[in-house]
């Protein structure tokens, strides 16, 4: 546990070093043309961009400053040295690095999405390639209801290494497509990133304390550069984080999920991130049109956010987008308007349907309102990992 106490004052440092250094290279993200202006405030004022990639770094950096500490002692005795922990720590490292590449390119060359789904791929397969070596374990529990028809446990082979490829690939986009207003992606993840260390201080004590201990060396400067980070991306945002900082955050989520084996239970931190893409499904796929920015709509009179819209013509509708309208308008989901050639609904995003919901709002008690929807559906995901998992697992 000594590690750990050391790797919280060397992130408590990170946190200082970060909170120092956003403000400082700010400028240099500005003369490099790389900024943007805020279209949920009234001023245009040039607001950095891609600022994510500062915090990536001084968490990269603060884990490679760790490694000496936790594996310090091992280096002494070479033949009992812990090689395939040293590996999953290489091979997690070099993903989250990755990822921070890949995603400030993004920002800089402003990718198609058809690569934005190709990149976490890449990135995740020296990870995969480890679990691999190290574990091949592809075996599902199947629930106590249906172990009498499936068995209790299923080996589907490599199917387990696409499913942690597409979690990869979720984790990175589903927290990037839950953005556009101030301090929600940072926020989100931070929350989660707690969620997560919760679980792990939960579990350390069990059989697989060697796992939640990798997770924590993980996220806790993960967590502290985060935290600096949002200070600066809260309302009014100084900066803006890009895609970049999503990328390294659903990574870093993957990362830990895979190696620490509770990737399920990541997925259920997730929650607001899966109900906001499966109610963006119609938008994403082009079932209905899909503006290039869905963020709210701003008015300077009342200073308040309204759903954002998007048109559709009544002739140029598919059957699937008529379907998709058509049992949207049933639960609720949509706000529309039509008249004989066109229909206007709002862009479906969780944010979108929050002001559906709960009317206009300023932007703050937006973020805000969402954040604290984050926590409870963490709290819903201990809920189901906890008290009624008994009733589908053996304890």
């Amino acid at each position: 546990m000594w590690s750990l106490f050391l790797l919280f004052l060397l992130s408590l440092l990170s946190y200082l070093f970060t909170d120092e250094l956003i403000p400082k290279l700010d400028h240099l993200f500005i003369n490099a043309g790389m900024f943007g202006i805020d279209l949920c405030k009234a001023n245009k004022n040039k607001i950095p961009e891609a600022v994510g990639v500062i915090s990536g770094c001084v968490f990269l950096i603060t884990c490679f400053m760790f490694i000496p500490i936790v594996f310090g002692y091992d280096l002494m005795d070479r033949e009992h040295f812990p090689h395939n922990e040293f590996a999953e720590l290489l091979a997690a490292l070099l993903s989250i690095c990755c990822m921070l590449l890949l995603g400030f390119a993004d920002d800089v060359l402003d990718l198609r999405w058809r690569y934005k789904l190709l990149l976490p791929t890449i990135a995740s397969l020296p990870l995969l390639v480890v679990y691999y070596v190290n574990f091949n374990s592809t075996t599902f529990v199947i629930p106590i209801p249906l172990r009498h028809w499936l068995g209790t446990s299923i080996d589907i082979g490599f199917l387990y290494y696409i499913y942690m490829g597409m979690l990869a690939v979720f984790c990175t986009n589903a927290i990037n497509i839950l953005a556009g207003i101030n301090g929600l992606e940072v926020g989100q993840s931070v929350v989660i990133a707690l969620s997560i260390v919760i679980f792990n201080i939960i579990e350390i004590s069990g059989d697989q304390h060697k796992a939640h201990t990798f997770s924590l060396h993980i996220l806790i400067p993960y967590l502290a550069t985060t935290l600096a980070l949002l200070k600066h991306n809260w309302y009014p945002s100084k900066v803006f984080v890009g895609d970049t900082f999503c990328y390294v955050s659903g990574m870093t989520f993957a990362v830990v999920g895979i190696l620490s084996h509770f990737s399920k239970t990541v997925l259920l931190f997730f929650l607001p991130q899966i109900i906001n893409f499966v109610y963006s499904v119609p938008q994403l796929f082009h079932f209905i049109p899909c503006p290039r920015h869905r963020l709210p709509k701003y008015s300077a009179e009342t200073d308040l956010l309204y759903p954002s819209r998007t048109i559709i013509v009544k002739k140029d509708m598919l059957f699937i987008s008529k379907l998709t309208i058509k049992f949207a308008s049933l639960f609720r989901l949509v706000d529309i308007t039509e008249d004989s050639e066109s229909i206007m609904m709002n862009n479906m995003t969780l944010i979108n349907l929050f002001l559906i919901k709960c009317g206009p709002m300023s932007e703050v008690r937006l973020t805000i309102s969402l954040l604290i929807f984050q926590a409870c559906c963490s709290c819903i995901a201990f809920l189901i990992r906890y008290p009624m998992a008994s009733y589908f697992y053996d304890k």
